[in-house]
């Protein structure tokens, strides 16, 4: 079975930086398949990674819904196909992006069908990687109660670290099996103040390691270049290799 990370976070934090890093580390440790999942509301992971992606699952779940499946072919084999159509592939590791709903009412038939057939899909990699929304609904849906490692990342702002804590304690009352639970500050420039390390032992949340604020990382993201480009030299990458170290079996 796939040992799967799911980072989340509050929105600017830098998120989706880390998990393609976190990427980019798995490849490079030669622990493939990598499959990475974009379940965030703004999703753009594939930039991170440098892959162009043409079909969402949204889609697939709009299209089911609306009775868009063909003639002749059950839900469940098309659900099948559009996943298939789905995955972005590259070397050592490939890229499926959640997307977003487009219309009002209940989408629990197809998100049903989705979670089945992502069930199978997972079993093909070593590795999974989750690029999960602030809030914790596509993880409850999606992993089934398989999340070995959840990666919280925030930045220095005390709203993003209490952001942090409560995905934290959302993760606990949910039923998604989270077995650890590990906190990364990124874009540091200091060491943390002594409240917010107070605010992290108080809640019980092991701080892993944090990542500093890099001009070569602020500049790819600036001008959309691929993160996962950037040289494993460079010290945000470095400090995110460390933390990795730590976390990965």
């Amino acid at each position: 079975m796939a040992f799967t990370i799911a980072l989340a976070g509050k929105g600017g934090t830098g998120k989706t930086t880390i998990s393609g890093l976190l990427i980019k580390y798995l490849v490079a440790k030669g622990k493939t398949p990598v499959l990475g999942v974009d379940a965030d509301a703004n999703a753009n992971l594939n930039e991170v990674l440098g892959l162009a992606v043409t079909c969402t699952l949204g889609e697939a779940r709009e299209e089911m819904k609306k009775g868009k499946v063909p003639s002749g072919m059950t839900k469940d084999v098309f659900i099948e196909m559009r996943l298939e159509q789905s995955v972005a592939e590259e070397q050592g590791f490939d890229l499926i992006v959640m997307g977003q709903p487009e219309g009002a009412g209940c989408y629990c038939a197809a998100n049903t069908l989705l979670t089945n057939c992502l069930e199978r899909l997972v079993t093909n990699y070593a590795y999974v990687v989750m690029d999960n929304e602030a809030g914790m609904e596509h993880i409850s849906r999606l992993t089934t109660n398989n999340v070995d490692v959840l990666l919280i990342v925030t930045d220095t702002s005390r709203r993003g670290l209490q952001a942090g804590l409560r995905i934290n304690k959302l993760a606990q009352e949910l039923s998604i099996g989270v077995k650890k639970s590990y906190l990364v500050i990124n874009r540091v420039k200091t060491e943390p103040a002594p409240e917010v390390m107070r605010l992290i032992t108080e809640d019980d949340l092991e701080l892993v390691g944090t990542v500093p604020d890099d001009e070569t990382v602020y500049t790819f993201d600036l001008q959309g270049k691929p993160t996962i480009d950037i040289d494993t030299d460079n010290p945000a990458v470095k400090a995110a290799f460390a933390i990795f170290d730590k976390i990965v079996p």
